[in-house]
């Protein structure tokens, strides 16, 4: 059984806020091999990193129910998680260095150009993904070497055809609707499959049995635990 990659799902979520530079540095310290993360633009053209388009705790009544496209950055830098501030992207590269590959999930409108002209000139292995195919074949045109992936809640009569549609190399699974077939015809095109996102021990062995490429997970101590050893993904 081959190991999978262990993606620390918006960092060790588990432990730190997700979506946090306190995330990604333990993800880094449970000895994940990268981390997942959202994307949001500023209204400035800022990147971000956070899930959710309206953030919370907001340090005042007038930035309260904004979505982070009408902030600023410097307006969003009064913002919380559990106490965290809401990361930039640049710093989290620039924290995480060349340990571990950043995927990038492309969520909030207009942030398919910059993120992935961002990466494609950041030191270290990149990616960039998302539900909405559109945007990951934009990423494509505008950098063409830093790797996409599709993400995927539904096991379609051709697998692949949405993965060559939008010129991407991995394709994210919902973990529920993995099985050999979807892996092998994955592979059998010479692309990536990665499960989303998996907290379970007996269900991360059934998967990597499977020949999944990657493990989006909440828990990186956990698939640490079936896996101890050194990083050997890059």
């Amino acid at each position: 059984m081959k190991r999978p990659e262990i993606i620390a799902h918006r960092g060790a979520s588990r432990e730190r806020p997700e979506n946090t530079l306190a995330a990604f540095r333990r993800a880094l310290e449970l000895g994940g091999d990268a981390v997942e993360l959202d994307v949001h633009l500023t209204r400035d053209g800022v990147l971000v990193v956070h899930h959710d388009a309206v953030p919370a705790a907001a340090p005042n009544s007038a930035l309260a129910g904004r979505a982070i496209g009408t902030l600023t950055a410097e307006e969003l830098a009064g913002f919380r998680v559990r106490g965290e501030p809401v990361p930039i992207l640049r710093d989290v590269v620039e924290a995480l260095g060349l340990e571990l590959t950043v995927y990038c999930e492309l969520k909030g409108p207009g942030t398919a150009g910059p993120a992935a002209r961002f990466l494609a000139g950041a030191a270290g292995q990149h990616a960039v993904h998302s539900f909405d195919h559109r945007m990951v074949a934009e990423a494509g045109a505008m950098a063409p070497a830093v790797a996409r992936g599709i993400l995927e809640v539904s096991y379609h009569i051709d697998p692949v055809a949405a993965l060559i549609s939008a010129d991407a190399r991995d394709l994210w699974q919902q973990w529920e609707l993995i099985d050999g077939n979807l892996v092998n015809a994955v592979h059998a095109e010479g692309k990536r499959i990665v499960a989303w996102t998996v907290n379970d021990a007996a269900v991360m062995v059934r998967l990597a049995d499977l020949g999944v490429d990657g493990l989006c997970t909440d828990d990186v101590a956990l698939a640490r635990s079936i896996w101890p050893g050194g990083r050997d993904h890059r």
